[in-house]
């Protein structure tokens, strides 16, 4: 068969030859031809790997730090104030005293309050009292003789010339005008005025004191107001 067919054998063998060098080249270069495939698995793998690793990347927790406790201020103790005691109040209407009514006591507070202002002592008072309680019965007096001294708040009126006022002080003897002098509080401060003028006032009787500034005619009549005078001062200092 071999013998007969010789160029068959030969083509056959060719062929043979042929498949053998391919197989042969085949099989030495198999990484030759497969090797950008593994490169690029090998490629996307790592950037699959780098891909996963960034989004699987876990920051680190933030440090644990306890929580703050407040330290308590301390409250500072009251200070303990001091209480001063009050002085009591005096009503604004004394109660009357000595037999005499509410607008004669009040009257007579006025010459007291205008007395301290003055700084003059408790005995001026007593003089003072019992001045008016013989000159107006301590009432604030105007005058018949004066019709401008009854646009003033008065307590009645008198008619020894031209005299009004708590102390009948004439404003033509120089004690001021008739809207000063019916004015309680400046009748007092210029009958204390005319007193503190008076040598050695303090030493002389209530009588005596009361006439060296009055200049009465009657000049004994003060000293029967004395002792209601005193009760007076009593009360209201």
């Amino acid at each position: 068969m071999l013998a007969s067919t010789p160029g068959r054998i030969v083509v056959a063998t060719g062929v043979t030859c042929c498949l053998g060098l391919i197989g042969f080249v085949g099989a030495e270069q198999p990484d030759q031809r497969h090797e950008p495939v593994r490169q690029l698995m090998t490629d996307r793998a790592a950037d699959a790997a780098v891909d996963r690793a960034t989004r699987d990347y876990e920051r680190p927790a933030a440090p644990h730090t306890a929580p703050v406790t407040p330290i308590p201020v301390a409250t500072p103790s009251p200070v303990p104030t001091k209480k001063v005691a009050k002085k009591p109040v005096r009503p604004k209407h004394p109660r009357p005293v000595a037999g005499l009514d509410q607008r004669q006591m009040d009257n007579a507070k006025v010459i007291v309050d205008v007395g301290r202002a003055m700084k003059m002592p408790r005995r001026a008072f007593v003089v003072a009292i019992a001045t008016a309680m013989q000159e107006s019965d301590l009432y604030n007096l105007a005058s018949d003789v004066l019709p401008e001294s009854f646009d003033y708040p008065h307590q009645g009126s008198g008619s020894d010339h031209d005299s009004v006022g708590l102390f009948q002080q004439r404003p033509s003897s120089g004690w001021g005008t008739v809207a000063q002098i019916m004015n309680p509080a400046y009748a007092a401060r210029a009958f204390f005025s005319a007193l503190n003028e008076v040598p050695r006032w303090a030493d002389m009787s209530v009588t005596q004191a009361a006439q060296a500034v009055q200049v009465s005619a009657f000049p004994d009549a003060y000293a029967q107001h004395e002792d209601r005078a005193t009760t007076v001062v009593a009360a209201l200092v």
